[in-house]
């Protein structure tokens, strides 16, 4: 971000992280990520979160320079995970007058990552949901947002400006400065980080609709200014489980490459039978969690995995591990088994949609033995036609 002013009381203090490998350890992120920090400055000066240790120092300068040597008088914690969270203990020693401000999971929670905060008890500021915060001209307002996607998650609203600072509510992966798409990169944090947590993003969706939202002020990602309808239909859309695009996405799960024959021919079909989209994915190769994404994205699935050690091929059960994890539901499934001697892979598929909400399966079930076959080909084309009813 080239220009750090937001307004004429609010400025952009975060980093872009160019340079970190995996997100939270797991997350590829080609394009980097940004973590957010904002200030608020009136009669009284807001810090809105810190940011993550990899960026401690490029942080406090940004700080220092926005504060043009005034003191801060309040730190706003709104989630307390470290990639928004590690510079608490920093900055409230270096201002020991500041106070910070918190609901009470965040004051439960606060002495398990920090344990030297000096004077912590007289310093605290206990808010709860619809409470308010005073700075002058400005005034923030506090909106509990708990599981989304920690259970001390909280977000405010600055009345005068209407600002929404969503927390990791509305993120995205990416550096700030990066050029692509919003929907993509969202989409796959949402699912990934969010995902499980529908019902709470639902809940706070319903706190905010009455709110005259002009900005949202997200701790990853760009800043939301323009067609906001937008972004909040999207997290409507995902946070209700329903599909967002027309289309069929297949996971494959191939050992030796036959089950990925089945599967690519299957895509050949839909694709000649009029399909509007067909996403196929090697699960083996391709990123997890973009794979995750696109489940969720589109209304019907295929699953085609070989059988493995009378099982689930391991990249088609981590597949549905992390589907499950997400709260994966109201979709309608194909699923398509391979084996030479004793094909199973189907039944344990089956096994594992059971335990998720609301999935049709789509019969019949297609069993190739060892590789396709004239007869293979009948049944999958006959699997399009139904597919695309």
């Amino acid at each position: 971000m080239n220009d750090k002013k937001i307004t004429n009381s609010i400025i952009y203090i975060g980093a872009d992280d160019k340079d970190i490998d995996l997100f939270e350890s797991q997350y590829i992120v080609p394009n980097g990520v940004s973590y957010n920090s904002y200030i608020i400055k009136d009669n009284k000066i807001a810090i809105m979160d810190t940011i993550d240790k990899r960026k401690t120092k490029e942080w406090l300068t940004n700080l220092e320079n926005a504060l043009e040597g005034r003191n801060p008088d309040y730190l706003i914690v709104s989630h307390l995970e470290p990639d928004h969270a590690s510079n608490i203990e920093n900055i409230m020693k270096k201002y020991p007058d500041m106070k910070i401000v918190g609901n009470n999971k965040t004051f439960a929670f606060l002495p398990q990552f920090f344990r030297e905060i000096p004077d912590l008890d007289n310093r605290k500021i206990e808010v709860k949901d619809g409470d308010i915060l005073e700075l002058g001209m400005h005034t923030l307002k506090f909106i509990m947002a708990p599981m989304v996607h920690w259970p001390e998650v909280m977000m405010e609203y600055e009345e005068k400006e209407g600002i929404l600072f969503s927390a990791d509510g509305f993120g995205k992966f990416g550096s700030l400065d990066t050029d692509e798409d919003w929907d993509c990169e969202a989409r796959r944090y949402y699912f990934n980080i969010v995902g499980k947590y529908g019902v709470q993003v639902q809940s706070v969706l319903k706190k905010v609709s009455n709110l005259n939202i002009k900005m949202i002020c997200p701790l990853h990602g760009p800043i939301l200014r323009d067609n906001l309808l937008h972004y909040i239909e999207k997290y409507d859309i995902w946070s209700s489980y329903r599909a967002e695009s027309e289309g069929v996405f297949i996971a494959c799960s191939s050992i030796h490459g036959n089950t990925m024959n089945a599967a690519q021919k299957l895509k050949e079909i839909l694709e000649k039978k009029g399909a509007k989209k067909v996403v196929l994915s090697d699960l083996a190769r391709e990123d997890w969690a973009e794979c995750v994404e696109d489940a969720f994205r589109y209304p019907k699935m295929v699953l085609a995995s070989s059988t493995y050690n009378m099982e689930i091929f391991t990249p088609m059960e981590q597949f549905l591990n992390n589907l499950k994890e997400r709260n994966y539901q109201n979709r309608k499934i194909a699923i398509i088994e391979n084996g030479t001697w004793a094909p199973n892979a189907a039944k344990c598929i089956k096994e594992k949609l059971e335990t998720m909400k609301n999935i049709e399966i789509i019969d019949p079930v297609i069993t190739i033995r060892s590789t396709l076959n004239d007869k293979n080909v009948e049944e999958l084309n006959d699997l399009a036609d139904t597919i695309l009813l």
